[in-house]
């Protein structure tokens, strides 16, 4: 099996802090007490996501948050401020949510799994954060919403990944309302995996990336990569595309291994190849 055992101490320079711990890369959203998603904070978070490509000892990444607010949406403070500038803020309003929207996809693209933990609240951007996440685990104490139509800015950007996780209906009724859920009702929508108590958060995310930082990483990011791909294709072009993704799985030296140990009743020692 691939060497997963790398700690590393946390750095904790700037509003992302990082630490590995086992082949799992913990990036904490230190910019309390919002949160917020200022330019410097999504342009910290992204870097830290590229930077999560090229090291071998990652294997499952966890998105968390000091505080009791998980991420408070964009930096509203930052962009009523660019109002003054001659264009009213408009070049910087498409900077922000450029950033916001390439931050969002590099989570969905990124070859490795990303678990949200979710401790406090999430609201607009932030629970665009938690919806762009392949899997969210939050506390009994989590709420999550998206307020954008009572300040008269609906939340477009958040409705891209809020509306890929739940249904339309769902979407909707938190789109037009604007009233926060709370973490039942959230994973009754499909926000979230699981709720569970405040206390054994940190342990159940601990139990899941671990779990996912076994398997083999080719595996599963091959594995990751298909699932977002496919889910934008028709019926038939996704039955195509898997098929050959499956073709080229078989042919890995992991699924050799793998197949062959499940055959023989042992435990796969995976190469990552």
């Amino acid at each position: 099996m691939a060497e997963i055992l790398a700690i590393k101490p946390a750095a904790v320079d700037g509003p992302v802090v990082a630490q590995l711990d086992n082949g799992v890369l913990r990036l904490t959203l230190a910019n309390p007490p919002a949160n917020a998603l200022s330019l410097a904070v999504m342009a910290a978070l992204t870097a830290e996501l590229d930077r999560a490509k090229a090291d071998k000892a990652v294997r499952v990444i966890v998105l968390s948050a000091a505080g009791k607010v998980f991420c408070a949406g964009h930096d509203l403070k930052e962009m009523t401020a660019r109002r003054a500038d001659a264009d009213r803020g408009k070049a910087f309003f498409e900077q922000t949510f450029a950033a916001c929207a390439a931050l969002m996809q590099a989570i969905v693209r990124h070859p490795l799994p990303v678990i949200a933990e979710v401790d406090g609240l999430a609201t607009a951007a932030g629970l665009q954060l938690v919806a762009s996440c392949d899997l969210a685990i939050a506390s009994h104490e989590a709420t999550f919403c998206t307020p954008g139509v009572n300040i008269g800015l609906f939340c477009s950007t958040p409705m891209v990944a809020l509306s890929r996780n739940v249904s339309r209906k769902h979407a909707m009724e938190m789109l037009l309302t604007g009233e926060t859920i709370d973490a039942a009702t959230a994973k009754e929508f499909g926000l979230v995996n699981r709720v569970v108590p405040r206390e054994y958060l940190n342990q159940i995310i601990t139990k899941y990336a671990q779990t996912i930082a076994s398997k083999s990483s080719l595996v599963v990011k091959t594995g990751k990569g298909a699932f977002y791909a496919q889910a934008e294709m028709g019926l038939a072009d996704a039955y195509a595309y898997t098929g050959r993704i499956m073709v080229e799985n078989m042919l890995a030296r992991d699924a050799e291994e793998g197949i062959g140990a499940f055959i023989s009743k042992r435990k796969p020692q995976w190469t990552d190849e």
